[in-house]
């Protein structure tokens, strides 16, 4: 078990995820990262923080999903009690303005278009890593 609360990672393409996981080993993150391959993976996470599992640090969400997308797990999660808090971060290839103003409609913290290229993702990486690992101060 690791001292410092995970980060879950929601991302339903393979290169996507071995990009995120291999940034993120690159940076020496000391957060262990979760992954759930689709929405339904991630909802399924739900139980078990309620149950006492340690709630993640941030959850990198994408919104084009198969069987459940991402903008209705943010829904789910940001209307929960016990996980509303929890910084959700949208990591996605989507630039549309509708899915952007959702997301914030729905609560989310972040909206982050994917860059395209290692070098880039790693300055992402970085950035995420900072900010919502080592910055931000969470509700107790």
């Amino acid at each position: 078990m690791s001292a410092y609360p995970p980060i879950l990672l929601v991302e339903d393409n393979p290169l996507d995820v071995d990009l995120t996981l291999r940034a993120f080993q690159r940076r020496k993150l000391a957060n262990p990262i979760l992954v759930a391959r689709d929405g339904e993976e991630a909802l399924a996470w739900i139980p078990r923080w309620e149950s006492g599992e340690t709630l993640p640090t941030v959850i990198l969400l994408d919104l084009n999903m198969p069987r459940v997308d991402g903008l209705t797990v943010l829904r789910i999660l940001k209307s929960h009690p016990l996980l509303r808090r929890i910084p959700v971060v949208v990591l996605t290839t989507s630039k549309e303005d509708r899915d952007v103003q959702v997301a914030y409609d729905l609560g989310v913290n972040s909206y982050i278009v994917k860059p395209v290229g290692f070098d880039n993702f790693m300055d992402v990486a970085q950035q995420i890593e900072l900010y919502w690992c080592v910055i931000n101060e969470l509700p107790k």
